[in-house]
């Protein structure tokens, strides 16, 4: 239970990062620590003690092997959001690095002052 607490702790962290940080640098790293959050709460999920790896073995039996398995979906799901994440990362970072092209700052205020 309380490996779910800091997850959410860092999850807070980074929705933190995202609202209350002016600088458009910090919201790209709330933004990714929300992500890494996100995936984490998503392994937890799928966790389970004295699990075996989802790799069904010739000589197992299917009994034991449903029951003491770990579900792989859940790590499907964190693989492909990793390689969504990463995009989504590197599409922040150029229209971040366009927008200090063109307004030689990071700071969002400023960017909304000079808007036009």
């Amino acid at each position: 239970m309380l490996i779910y607490f800091l997850n959410s702790i860092i999850f807070v962290l980074g929705l933190y990062c995202l609202i209350a940080k002016k600088h458009l640098v910090k919201k790209i790293i709330g933004m990714v620590i929300m992500e890494y959050a996100i995936n984490l709460f998503i392994i937890l999920i799928g966790y389970k003690d004295s699990g075996i790896p989802p790799i069904f073995l010739p000589n197992m039996e299917l009994a034991t092997f449903t029951q003491q398995s770990v579900d792989p979906l859940p790590q499907v799901l964190v693989l492909t959001s990793i390689v969504i994440g990463m995009s989504i990362l590197a599409l922040m970072v150029a229209i971040s690095l366009r927008l200090y092209e063109k307004y030689k700052t990071f700071d969002m205020s400023e960017i909304r002052r000079l808007h036009g």
